[in-house]
């Protein structure tokens, strides 16, 4: 596993030591980091949720991200974070936090313009997890994104209070579902490049990507 984009890319990677865990394939990151706007996390900071072994997270740093918070319950699971941090380089910017998820929607200062998650797909409660994460006052800015991975047995709603989905993308088994945190904002969903269960996944990465895989 290895670093997909920005100024770490090609940097090797840690992936999963502990069972259950699955790590965010190289090609799904990339997707999603030129799907998202750079001004939307470049010098901002990020929440990495289920961090696994932080490839997300690590990616947003590697495309500009200022700071980055990972979340990971996992001992084993925080110390390979840990290490490909000071693989990359970026152990300055990023702290690790072996706590519940649930914890630390709750306590965190929040102020996040992004946060970032890929839970295992038999964790089940994603719903649940979404309306925490949009009712917890502060955790995201105002025209702040939430990025969900999923399976795509599992489908998520349109709104969560203020969360509003804005991109909805699928990759093979594999769904990634963008949402905007906007009060006053009236946003339609853009479900444009969405891939049929027929459709390899390479193939699909490249409509949204510009083939650049």
């Amino acid at each position: 596993m290895q670093v997909a984009g920005g100024i770490a890319k090609g940097r090797r990677l840690k992936g999963a030591v502990s069972p259950g865990t699955r790590a965010t394939t190289e090609r799904v990151r990339a997707a999603i980091f030129n799907i998202l706007d750079p001004g939307q996390y470049q010098g901002n900071r990020v929440l990495d949720l289920f961090s696994g072994s932080g490839s997300l997270g690590i990616e947003a740093l590697s495309y500009g991200a200022g700071w980055v918070d990972f979340v990971e319950w996992d001992r084993r699971q925080a110390a390979v974070i840990t290490s490909n941090l000071e693989t990359t380089g970026f152990a300055s910017q990023a702290r690790v936090h072996q706590v519940d998820v649930l914890q630390a929607i709750q306590t965190f200062p929040g102020g996040y313009d992004l946060v970032l998650l890929d839970p295992p797909y038999k964790m089940g409660g994603l719903d649940s997890l979404m309306e925490r994460i949009a009712s917890q006052p502060g955790l995201v800015l105002e025209g702040g994104v939430v990025v969900a991975g999923h399976s795509k047995r599992d489908g998520l709603r349109e709104r969560y209070g203020a969360l509003r989905l804005t991109s909805h993308r699928r990759y093979g088994d594999n769904v990634v579902d963008f949402f905007v945190y906007a009060e006053d904002q009236d946003i339609q969903p853009d479900n444009s490049e969405f891939g049929g269960p027929e459709e390899p996944i390479a193939e699909d990465l490249n409509s949204v990507a510009g083939g650049d895989l």
